[in-house]
């Protein structure tokens, strides 16, 4: 590796270069095929949303793409063919952080507590996770989250259990941190207006702030990400170049600090534009029709450019 290259690589928030896509491209390559720890799967395919079902035929192909390169998987549902996700990833060699998606349909959230009880039983979860940023989204009491959490750990207690939100939610619920077997923290210096240059650093913050409340537990960040597209949310500026510096960092310090981090998202989301705006649609290391967005061959054309 050259100077520039390893320069490039140990960037940090203070330490802005302005590399070539040629050079940021080769080293995106270089460490996606190192492999990654895990990664947020996406199964939806353009005009597909949640609530829809989706195949097994779909679910193999995407995991197909993804199988040289990670270790494992984290899911979002155990419903609507959801469910099918981790015993494919178990026989493509890949560990699951199998998610129950909760909201404010109690009869919803029986089926995906259900269901993800069912692929724990077996044999399919490596960790469990009750529930994704409900307390930021107050679908739930805190007392009726703590149920489910309560209620999954008594139906597979040899299984890790945890539950997902932003990390400043551990923070303000120690109950819940208490519940858990593991934090679970997603960390997003995107959502929170940083800039590129300060990202990796704010990064930093965030998880050193949950394993400060964590009392020993374990502590994975399950999202982070950059999106290459889409509109500016304060400082956060989505663009090619800062989406490859993001990945870049966030990959080494995790590998330097033995943090287990599922990046977000594999694949470019369609569907997420009628929550998160444009933006949303753009997190993906692979687009919507699963070529790779990263790749030494790609040109970019229109740099931050919606068409």
């Amino acid at each position: 590796m050259s100077y520039k290259e390893d320069k490039i690589l140990s960037l940090t928030s203070t330490l802005p270069l302005d590399p070539s896509q040629k050079e940021l491209n080769s080293l995106f390559d270089k460490q996606l095929k190192k492999g990654i720890h895990g990664i947020g799967f996406s199964p939806y395919l353009e005009g597909q949303e949640p609530g829809e079902v989706i195949t097994e035929e779909q679910i193999r192909r995407r995991m197909t793409v993804l199988k040289p390169y990670v270790k494992w998987i984290r899911t979002f549902s155990c419903t609507d063919g959801n469910e099918l996700i981790p015993k494919i990833a178990h026989e493509m060699g890949i560990k699951t952080l199998v998610g129950a998606w909760l909201g404010t349909d109690d009869e919803k959230n029986e089926k995906e507590i259900e269901g993800l009880i069912k692929v724990a039983k077996s044999g399919y979860v490596d960790i469990a996770a009750v529930g994704n940023e409900v307390m930021y989204r107050e679908d739930l009491t805190e007392a009726q989250l703590l149920d489910f959490i309560n209620h999954v750990k008594s139906e597979i207690p040899s299984i890790t259990v945890g539950y997902v939100d932003a990390y400043y939610e551990f923070e303000n619920r120690p109950s819940i941190t208490e519940a858990c077997d593991v934090i679970l923290a997603n960390c997003y210096p995107f959502w929170e207006g940083c800039h590129i240059d300060y990202s990796l650093l704010y990064m930093k913050d965030m998880f050193r702030r949950t394993v400060k409340v964590a009392n020993g537990k374990k502590v994975i960040i399950t999202e982070t990400g950059w999106p290459n597209k889409g509109q500016t949310f304060h400082g956060a500026v989505p663009s090619y170049e800062s989406a490859v510096r993001y990945f870049l960092n966030a990959q080494q310090w995790s590998t330097e600090d033995a943090i287990d981090m599922f990046y977000f998202s594999s694949f470019d989301e369609p569907w997420k534009t009628s929550d998160e705006g444009d933006v949303g649609a753009f997190w993906g290391l692979w687009d919507k029709d699963e070529k790779l967005k990263y790749a030494e061959s790609t040109v970019i054309k229109k740099p931050n450019s919606l068409t």
